[in-house]
C-alpha cells in the first residue's frame, strides 16, 4: 500500500493539470470501490472547479468551489491517469498490462491552460475509495489524525505527550493514525534506524521520569522528516506496482538501509551490527541490534 511519500507524488503529479481545472462530467463505470461511492458523486462533482488538490496522511484531498472536498485513497492498486497523454511530473502511473476493465471513474476536465482532458481512475484489486464531504471534521477517515509528520507539530514534545506511561512497542507507536499521520511499514522500520530505537521498544521507556524526551526520542522528528523528504525526492519506493509519469519506478528502495536488508552489514557509520528480521503485529520489522536499543 502506498505510504506518505507515494502519495505525495501522485499529488504533485496531479496538481499542474488538476488544480484550477473545471469538472465538466463524472462518469461512474461501477457503483463501489472498497466501499460504496457517495450518494450523487457524480452530481456533486460537475460544475466545480478544483481550487486545489492538497495530501493528508495518505489521502488525496481535492477541493472544491462548491466548499466540499472529494477524497481519494488508493489503496493497494489505486491508479491515476489522464487519457492519451501523461504528467508532467512523476506520479502513480497507470500501469500499461492493466486492462481498461479495471477503469472505474472517468472525470472530464477543463484546465484553463490545459485545456480538455480526462482523469480517470484505475484499480485492479479495487481496495482504495472515495468519498465527498464539506469539513474534514466530517470525514471519519480524517478527524482522528493526529499531526503530519512533515510540520512543525510533529516532535519530540508531542510523542513524549503521547509516549509517557504506556507499553506498545515503538513501531506499534508510529503506525498509529492518531499519533502521526500518513507513516507506514517501510518509513517507519528506516527513521527509526536513524534514530537508534529498536522498533520492539516499550515507548514509554523513551520519555524520562520528568515527562521529557530522552535522547532518541529528541532524534526521532528530524529522522522521520529527513527519511520522508528523501523518500519524495526520489519518487516513492517501488515494491510492487508504483510507477513514476514515464512508467518507470520510484528508486527510494535502493536506499534502504534496513528494510528487506535481513542479513546485511548494518550501513550506520562504526556500527558492526548486522540487519535482523522479526515480525509485529504479522509485518516484518527491520533493525540493526546493536545501534539500536
Amino acid at each position: 500500500m502506498p505510504e506518505l511519500p507515494e502519495v505525495e507524488t501522485v499529488r504533485r503529479g496531479l496538481e499542474p493539470y488538476v488544480a484550477g481545472a473545471t469538472i465538466d462530467d463524472v462518469e461512474l463505470r461501477r457503483p463501489d470501490l472498497r466501499f460504496p461511492l457517495p450518494p450523487d458523486f457524480s452530481e456533486a462533482l460537475r460544475g466545480a472547479t478544483v481550487t486545489s488538490i492538497e495530501r493528508r496522511a495518505k489521502y488525496l484531498l481535492f477541493r472544491l468551489s462548491t466548499g466540499m472536498t472529494f477524497m481519494s485513497h488508493l489503496g493497494m492498486t489505486g491508479a491515476w491517469r489522464f487519457r492519451d497523454f501523461r504528467f508532467k511530473d512523476a506520479s502513480r502511473y497507470y500501469e500499461p498490462q492493466e486492462a481498461e476493465k479495471h477503469d472505474h471513474v472517468l472525470i472530464d476536465l477543463t484546465h484553463p491552460t490545459e485545456g480538455r482532458m480526462t482523469l480517470i481512475y484505475n484499480d485492479a484489486r479495487r481496495f482504495g475509495f472515495m468519498g465527498l464531504f464539506g469539513e474534514d471534521s466530517q470525514s471519519p477517515y480524517l478527524n482522528e489524525l493526529g499531526p503530519e509528520p512533515l510540520s512543525n507539530s510533529f516532535n519530540a514534545a508531542h510523542l513524549a505527550q503521547r509516549f509517557v506511561g504506556r507499553s506498545a512497542p515503538a513501531k506499534a507507536a508510529l503506525l498509529d493514525q492518531r499519533v502521526v499521520a500518513g507513516l507506514g511499514n517501510i518509513y517507519v522500520s528506516e527513521a527509526l534506524h536513524r534514530a537508534h530505537i529498536r522498533p520492539d521498544r516499550t515507548i514509554g521507556s523513551l520519555v524520562d521520569s520528568g515527562g521529557s524526551p530522552v535522547a532518541e526520542l529528541d532524534l526521532l522528528p528530524r529522522a522521520v522528516r529527513d527519511v520522508l523528504g528523501e523518500a519524495i525526492a526520489a519518487g516513492g519506493s517501488t515494491l510492487r506496482d508504483f510507477r513514476t509519469a514515464d512508467g518507470g519506478t520510484g528508486y527510494f528502495q535502493h536506499q534502504f538501509a534496513v528494510y528487506d536488508r535481513a542479513g546485511e552489514p548494518c550501513p550506520m557509520p562504526h556500527c558492526s551490527g548486522a540487519i535482523t528480521r522479526i515480525v509485529q503485529s504479522g509485518r516484518s520489522s527491520f533493525f540493526c541490534p546493536v545501534c539500536q536499543h
